[in-house]
């Protein structure tokens, strides 16, 4: 399987992705941008400096003049690149995939490199049709202190007492430091840098995941819990009685946040919940939905010039800061505590919430798109989107599939503001489809429903 994947590059450490891909990902980026200015970091990964070295390596020998800021979260990266106006700035990071995983992150100009630009640094790496050039490199180790203290300025004190749990990821080495400066409470949990990642999977967004959190959140009488994946730019929430927080209800929140201050866009991702586009509409901001996958999301969200952008997997990006942003997204939601003088789940619990099933992930063997192709002819008279898949939103449900863009799976989706709509928009999503996958996904929502309190 290729480590070119939509959005960024990745691959299982010394079986897919080697030092020579990163050593020849170095010089082929070097090609593109003609030998300008790099800005470089990598998480806290254990493959991660043997990469990050070659990746150098690379990008010197093709005439770059190199930075490399050492490890950094990727929103302090983020950060760096836009503070020091590199060119390109490559990330060594594979977020929240498992530890034997590693991979890159690009930016060019910066904004995220789009698909035409991956496929110029795939074709040139098969082709090894590099240039040849001479480059220097310089350390600089002060960008996880510079960032640290730019978010610490944007926010007012807190009391707050708060479990962390920085998964032994690289929000370890600034995330405490951050709450502790503002006057938080913290109980840190997982909180010395790991990149074996010992304690847990990197993935916060997997419920299992935030069983320790959520009972640390209860045994410690916090007033919330805050997770983080490995690199810093997803979190996920748990409330003051354990109960893990929807990021599409999160979304709902920061919006309602931002929309009573200044009307403007807010972004969401095709499989949110009604509740956003409602939330968002009600007060008079203009919703927007985006494909799923954080580089759609992203793209969305400067084209748009959105207030704020919210990925169902835990991505919520800033206008005031122009990227996404764990420790940040953390921090507005202490301000939203504070200034509403209420609990996280009495804040949920005022958001209408409704029947939402889980993702349906279902293998699949075929053309996907010939299946959405036809699934889209066969259900051609209600209102469809084509944006991620098939989408079909009516006033009161919608339900979608969408194939996978790296392995043979489809996802399915489905919400309903009743029973009978969550029924009605199921069974005709599941008509169009074969029978195996029909009685698959009945199975799976059978034992796995979210059903309203």
């Amino acid at each position: 399987m290729s480590i070119f994947k939509p959005c960024d590059i990745r691959g299982v450490y010394n079986r897919e992705l080697t030092d020579q891909d990163a050593y020849d990902l170095g010089r082929s980026v070097g090609k593109l941008i003609r030998g300008q200015t790099v800005l470089v970091s990598g998480d806290v990964r254990l493959s991660t400096i043997a990469l990050q070295t070659a990746l150098c390596g690379g990008l010197v020998n093709a005439g770059c003049r190199v930075t490399d800021a050492g490890i950094l979260t990727t929103p302090a990266f983020y950060f760096a690149v836009r503070r020091t106006g590199s060119a390109a700035g490559i990330m060594v990071t594979a977020s929240h995939n498992p530890p034997e995983y590693n991979g890159f992150k690009l930016l060019l100009e910066n904004r995220p490199i789009n698909q035409e630009e991956l496929d110029y640094l795939q074709q040139t790496m098969v082709q090894k049709n590099f240039i040849k050039g001479s480059g220097n490199y310089r350390r600089d180790d002060t960008w996880l202190h510079q960032y640290r203290d730019e978010i610490v300025r944007r926010f007012q004190p807190g009391n707050l007492k708060i479990v962390l749990d920085c998964g032994n990821g690289t929000c370890s080495l600034v995330a405490p430091e951050i709450f502790h400066s503002l006057g938080y409470r913290v109980k840190e949990l997982y909180c010395i840098p790991d990149g074996s990642f010992p304690n847990r999977s990197p993935n916060p967004a997997v419920a299992e995941n935030l069983i320790t959190l959520s009972r640390c959140v209860a045994e410690e009488g916090a007033a919330v819990g805050i997770a983080y994946d490995g690199d810093g730019d997803r979190v996920a929430f748990v409330d003051e009685t354990g109960q893990t927080i929807e990021n599409d209800r999160l979304l709902a929140l920061f919006a309602r946040h931002l929309l009573v201050r200044e009307k403007g866009v807010i972004v969401y991702d095709t499989k949110c919940s009604l509740v956003v586009a409602e939330e968002v509409a009600r007060l008079g901001g203009t919703h927007r939905m985006a494909r799923s996958g954080h580089g759609f999301v992203g793209h969305e969200f400067l084209e748009s010039r959105a207030l704020l952008a919210g990925e169902l997997s835990g991505h919520f990006f800033w206008r005031d800061l122009g990227f996404d942003d764990g420790i940040f997204s953390s921090l507005v939601l202490m301000d939203l505590l504070r200034e509403n003088r209420t609990s996280l789940s009495r804040m949920n619990k005022a958001l209408p919430r409704y029947l939402i099933t889980p993702d349906l992930r279902l293998p699949f063997i075929g053309s996907p798109q010939e299946l959405i192709t036809d699934i889209a002819r066969k259900l051609s008279r209600f209102p469809l989107s084509r944006l991620d898949g098939v989408r079909v939103e009516l006033e009161d449900c919608w339900g979608m599939v969408r194939p996978s863009i790296t392995e043979p799976i489809l996802t399915l989706r489905f919400e309903g503001k009743t029973r009978e709509s969550l029924s009605f928009i199921t069974d005709l999503i599941l008509s169009v489809l074969p029978e195996e996958i029909q009685f698959r996904a009945r199975e799976i929502m059978a034992s796995s429903l979210t059903v309203s309190p």
